[in-house]
């Protein structure tokens, strides 16, 4: 008896992760081609100015190198500091709030999505923790205006799956 019960769990936590690949391959890339697009319509003409934090090019690279869940679980940690970047910081932008909030719905239900893709177990990447909290901490937080949330723009550009 203990045996179907472990063949049962092996089977449907298989089914759990072929849903998840299944919903990358066929929902990520619509869902973030949603969101970029929100997010050029609000931000108009984002600015090409330089921000006193650097864009962690090398943690990108990096990424690109490893396996799969590792990349699920880089986006998952990216979406979610971009989330957390959004919310309460923008009393002076001036955006439309029906695209923020549908921005805003759509990094979430990725988020979710992404969520039951890995397992819970591994820390975010102290690498990208430290990015977003610098760009909240010297960027956002002191120039809260469409210049800076270019930096963002800049961010969910990256955010592929290969």
């Amino acid at each position: 008896m203990q045996s179907w019960t472990c063949i049962c769990l092996i089977i449907c936590s298989m089914q759990s992760v072929c849903h998840c690949c299944d919903w990358i391959r066929h929902h990520y890339g619509h869902l973030s081609s949603e969101y970029l697009s929100l997010l050029d319509q609000m931000g108009g003409d984002i600015t090409k100015q330089n921000a006193p934090v650097f864009f962690p090019t090398s943690l990108y690279r990096h990424i690109d190198d490893a396996e799969f869940e590792d990349k699920v679980r880089f986006l998952k940690d990216t979406i979610y500091q971009i989330i957390n970047l959004f919310d309460g910081n923008m009393k002076s932008v001036t955006w439309d709030k029906k695209n923020l909030d549908d921005f805003l719905n759509i990094l979430e239900r990725q988020l979710e999505n992404l969520n039951s893709c890995v397992s819970p177990a591994m820390k975010p990447e102290r690498r990208l923790k430290r990015y977003f909290k610098k760009l909240n901490k010297n960027v956002l937080r002191k120039m809260v205006s469409l210049v800076s949330y270019g930096n963002v723009f800049n961010t969910c550009n990256q955010m592929n799956i290969n």
